[in-house]
């Protein structure tokens, strides 16, 4: 996996992670870097696109609210923190993980943060996946014999 795909792999984790779970992973971490802000987090909204059937033209689906900041830590790594909803804290910590994740305390990060908001989410598909199994019905068709 590439470096960029990598990056917007935990990206996509932490805008997607419930902001207790990530504001309760972030304080077990306990290290707080010295940062300064390039964007103060400033809440917004942004235009959701979709896809009929995931290939077919691209429309407009409507707005949703949008929390976005950027920072520097003192060694010079920029993060960045998106994410939906109006969660000043969720963004700044999310864009403090980011950041940190380009420096030597990147494993320590994924271990402590990543890993598992990765694991809770893998475990949250199978449990949707099961119950959309559990409601299953399978059709068939039998042979009527008017051939």
């Amino acid at each position: 996996m590439t470096a960029e795909n990598q990056r917007r792999a935990w990206m996509s984790l932490l805008a997607k992670a419930p902001a207790t779970r990530l504001l309760a992973l972030w304080e077990a971490y306990g290290a707080e870097p010295t940062f300064h802000w390039l964007r103060a987090p400033e809440i917004g909204a942004t235009m959701v696109r979709g896809r009929l059937g995931g290939t077919g033209a691209p429309f407009n689906l409507g707005e949703m609210t949008l929390t976005r900041c950027a920072l520097q830590l003192d060694g010079g790594a920029v993060g960045h923190g998106y994410v939906q909803g109006r969660d000043k804290e969720k963004a700044r910590v999310a864009a403090l993980v980011d950041a940190l994740m380009q420096t030597e305390a990147a494993s320590a990060v994924r271990k402590a943060v990543l890993d598992p908001l990765a694991a809770e989410q893998d475990d949250a598909k199978k449990t949707r996946a099961a119950k959309a199994a559990a409601t299953k019905v399978d059709f068939f068709t039998m042979v009527r014999g008017e051939d």
